[in-house]
């Protein structure tokens, strides 16, 4: 008998796991890799909406718990997968210098946006306007930190690769079975697997699409995250991962054309430079409706937990989204009605 069952291991995975962990709570994770979007994402956490200059979702509260929680998790694994990072916002025009100093001097701002412009100093890059420094930002090596995790995992004896098998899933009153199995909860962490998972697959997810290209630039030599219409994100080795596309329609993994031309477009427009083409990925955000998360308790069974629907903003979500729905199921404390799932109920 252990504490909780954990299925999935991307960042809600991965975060709820860690903070049983730190609380001495015995878990197991079942994990198949089939969701790639944490994998394949960015991995970029910046507290601001740059298309509009406006703060993300809650990210005031949630960034700080986001920066202790992946600081004490490279201490743990001993591996360094953060990078702070600038994000660098390119200028179209005098008008959107403008509009910056005006974000710049609302309150719940300031402390993101540099006031004093940056100069392109890059003759790889075409940004005649000048850039906006976004501040508190950088990048994780989602590939690292969920490699590094898994293998802590696997020496300890919790996880197991295997896909869930929803079937096999015995629920009573005091405790789940599954397999060889038993636990006092299970906490379902699919991203956009959760659509499924019969006893959550009722909910407004509506998963969008993210492709990204990966490129080779030996001139270019920048060191800080760009912004445009796309975001550059340097990997290290002349290598830059570009992105991202948003596509509602289509539901699966798999890169196209369509969206891999486009982000070359998009490409063409910034760099002023020669560039190869050296890999290519797509992953399925899981996205929400109304662009909440999906955080409670199955309506009929009180041992089903949901933990999911963090969209692009899972780096910062996922700590602060852990930690509420650990201390809803250890402590009572209630989660936020914007996250609640109870909030479909009537649906």
């Amino acid at each position: 008998m252990v504490d909780y069952m954990v299925v999935g291991l991307g960042l809600a995975g991965t975060a709820f796991c860690e903070t049983l962990r730190k609380n001495n709570k015995t878990f197991v994770v079942f994990n198949d890799r089939s969701q790639t979007s944490s994998r394949v994402a960015g991995g970029l956490y910046n507290p601001v909406i740059l298309k509009r200059f406006t703060l993300s979702w809650r990210a005031d509260e949630q960034l700080p718990i986001a920066a202790e929680f992946y600081t004490q998790l490279e201490q743990f694994l001993n591996v360094n997968f953060d990078k702070k990072l600038n994000v660098l916002r390119k200028f179209a025009s005098i008008e959107e210098q403008n509009l910056w100093f005006e974000a710049a001097d609302k309150e719940k701002l300031e402390p993101y946006l540099d006031i004093k412009l940056v100069n392109n100093e890059n003759d790889g890059l075409k940004a005649p306007f000048q850039f906006g420094k976004v501040l508190e930002t950088g990048k994780l090596d989602t590939k690292l930190l969920f490699n590094s995790y898994a293998n802590w995992l696997e020496k300890e004896n919790k996880l197991y690769n295997d896909t869930f098998d929803y079937s096999q899933l015995q629920i009573e009153q005091s405790e789940i079975s599954y397999q060889d199995v038993k636990a006092k909860n299970i906490v379902f962490t699919e991203g956009y697997g959760m659509m499924q998972n019969p006893y959550f697959n009722h909910l407004p997810m509506q998963g969008s699409k993210g492709e990204y290209i990966v490129i080779k630039a030996k001139e270019l030599k920048e060191t800080q995250i760009i912004k445009s219409s796309i975001f550059l994100i340097p990997l290290g080795d002349d290598l830059y991962k570009v992105g991202a596309t948003y596509n509602r329609n289509q539901k699966d993994n798999s890169t196209t054309l369509e969206a891999k031309n486009g982000l070359i477009n998009k490409l063409d427009s910034l760099l002023d430079c020669s560039y190869e083409i050296v890999d290519n990925e797509a992953g399925m955000r899981p996205t929400v409706k109304d662009r909440r998360p999906l955080v409670g308790r199955h309506p009929k069974y009180n041992n089903l937990w949901l933990l999911n629907g963090f969209g692009s903003h899972g780096i910062t979500i996922a700590p602060w989204a852990a930690r509420s729905l650990y201390e809803h199921i250890e402590m009572q404390i209630p989660l936020l009605e914007e996250i609640d799932i109870a909030r479909f109920a009537s649906n």
